[in-house]
């Protein structure tokens, strides 16, 4: 009997396969989502500043000032902006910030605390004032022709702003400004939306493509 022998069968050998190349798309989402808080963030504060430094003080009727002496600091140094609402005289009280007139009529104006309160010979009701970082009281008594208003709130650094723009275009140019920020700050926020979405996009692509060889 003759036997024959079967042909050796070679097994099946494969190379290994080299590892998919994968794509970091963390480093885009990343920056996506940096530039979007951005633009949230700098659209957030440009309608703050526009409500806090023009909508507010136009709505209610107050004036607006910018302290440039160191008579009221540390609260209220150099550069605060200042926003002054007209009140009744006889409402104000011992302790009250108010702007008056140095000489009724004319422009020139100081804001300080109320330290005490008078009357004329004529019972006509007077004001004590004196600055918190000065030693004595302003000379004169402030009667209530001179008093622009209480203040209502103030803005640290905001009345540098002020100062460089001038008295004249100071409302115009903030709310250029203002448009400004909040226009930039659309933008970005759109831009991140937009890359967002392309990221987004990308990385479905790429995994569509992974999965059909």
């Amino acid at each position: 009997m003759v036997v024959l022998n079967s042909p050796k069968t070679r097994p099946n050998i494969q190379a290994p396969s080299e590892p998919a190349a994968t794509v970091d798309t963390s480093s885009p989402r990343w920056a996506s989502r940096i530039g979007r808080a951005a633009g949230v963030v700098l659209l957030s504060l440009a309608i703050l500043a526009v409500s806090v430094l023009i909508l507010v003080p136009k709505v209610i009727g107050a004036q607006t000032y910018s302290v440039l002496t160191n008579s009221m600091a540390p609260k209220y140094s150099p550069g605060t902006f200042i926003v002054v609402q007209p009140v009744p005289f006889d409402e104000l009280k011992l302790g009250d910030v108010i702007t008056y007139q140095i000489k009724s009529g004319q422009p020139g104006v100081i804001t300080h605390r109320i330290t005490g309160m008078g009357f004329l010979q004529t019972g006509e009701k007077t004001l004590t004032l004196k600055g918190d970082n000065n030693d004595v009281v302003d000379p004169e008594p402030v009667r209530e022709m001179q008093v622009r208003g209480k203040l209502l709130y103030a803005v640290p650094y905001a009345g540098f702003v002020g100062n460089a723009l001038g008295n004249s275009d100071r409302s115009l140019w903030l709310v250029i400004g203002a448009v400004g920020l909040i226009g930039y700050g659309g933008v970005t926020v759109f831009r991140g939306v937009r890359s967002s979405r392309n990221s987004a996009k990308a990385t479905a692509t790429e995994e569509a493509a992974g999965q059909n060889p």
